[in-house]
């Protein structure tokens, strides 16, 4: 049985224009539209896709903070939308997250301490404040901080410290599944190395369980088992995370792949780089039939048809394109 799986999981928002009367009718944003993936313990799933593909609103809804309007996010055989505030209380000890702005996520008027301890007092009202500063010590260690530093403040470390601090915080309850908001984003690529290798050391350590959010397929690459694309909304490939990057069949995974430069010159010069042309359309107006049409440079007319149903061409490679095909990334120009 896996440990997390989503089945056909809808958020939709009511939003409504500013100045608008108050009997105006609100307009609906499908931020995140039938997404369906399974999470098996121990491993990671990597979501991909540019800004505004509906990636952190998706580990928003899956960790409580966001409501979802229909589907299934089943933690083993308990779905968790049907969870009272009770249970979902007792069940946010087995999932943490790690947010992108690792400075902003942290209370600027707390100690290292007390913010790495802060949901140990909070979940175990059991454990006294020596015992809590103890644990968050060695919690400190483990990812790679000096003990003594418990009492200093936030806006005294740098962005790669703070991030530590932040992955430090959602550890110590030794939680099963740990949802990653694009956390390295904000960091020197130096220091992005440092934190993802950091990762997959404490998930061997503690056998965790990771979804990691990323706009770099290279790094979700190097962390992941398998690895999702989304886009508006929706999930338009899924594969393990080798072979999706060595042999993507959708077209928006092959431009997102040729998006990022190789440090070859000549190899960079002389492979094919599709481009996406025009801008993300709005998730409140979402193109009929497969959304990504409107910049796909292999649509045709029934595209806008119908939503294109998934494509198994390979075992488990799902592809949500009926005129999909390998196209290397790294080709050679004719």
């Amino acid at each position: 049985m896996s440990l997390l799986s989503v089945r056909n999981l809808d958020v939709t928002f009511d939003i409504r224009p500013r100045g608008a009367w108050p009997w105006t009718p609100s307009q609906q944003l499908q931020a995140v539209r039938d997404m369906s993936f399974d999470l098996e313990a121990g491993q990671t799933l990597g979501i991909v896709g540019e800004s505004g593909s509906g990636k952190s609103t998706l580990a928003r809804a899956i960790i409580g903070t966001v409501p979802s309007s229909d589907g299934q996010i089943l933690w083993g055989d308990t779905d968790l939308r049907r969870m009272d505030p009770r249970e979902r209380r007792r069940h946010r000890r087995e999932v943490q997250m790690i947010f992108q702005d690792p400075l902003a996520a942290l209370n600027p008027r707390m100690t290292v301490g007390e913010i790495i301890a802060e949901p140990l007092t909070t979940h175990d009202r059991d454990v006294g404040r020596k015992e809590a500063r103890r644990r968050a010590g060695e919690m400190m260690e483990k990812v790679g901080l000096l003990p003594n530093l418990l009492n200093r403040y936030p806006h005294e470390f740098s962005g790669g410290q703070c991030q530590r601090i932040g992955i430090a915080r959602a550890l110590i309850l030794n939680p099963r599944l740990v949802i990653c908001d694009e956390p390295v984003s904000a960091l020197d690529v130096s220091v992005q190395a440092q934190v993802v290798n950091l990762l997959k050391s404490l998930q061997r350590e503690m056998g965790l369980s990771l979804i990691f959010i990323a706009h770099d397929l290279s790094v979700v690459k190097h962390i992941s088992d398998r690895t999702l694309v989304m886009y508006l909304g929706r999930k338009m490939e899924e594969a393990e995370a080798r072979t999706l990057v060595r042999a993507p069949r959708h077209p928006y995974t092959q431009a997102l792949i040729a998006s990022v430069p190789i440090p070859d010159p000549q190899r960079e010069k002389a492979r094919h780089r599709p481009v996406l042309e025009g801008e993300l359309p709005s998730p409140a107006n979402p193109p009929s039939g497969c959304v990504f049409r409107t910049r796909c440079p292999k649509a045709r007319p029934d595209c806008a048809k119908a939503v294109p149903a998934m494509q198994v061409p390979e075992d488990g490679h799902l592809v949500a394109c009926p005129y999909q095909e390998v196209v290397s990334p790294l080709a050679r120009s004719a």
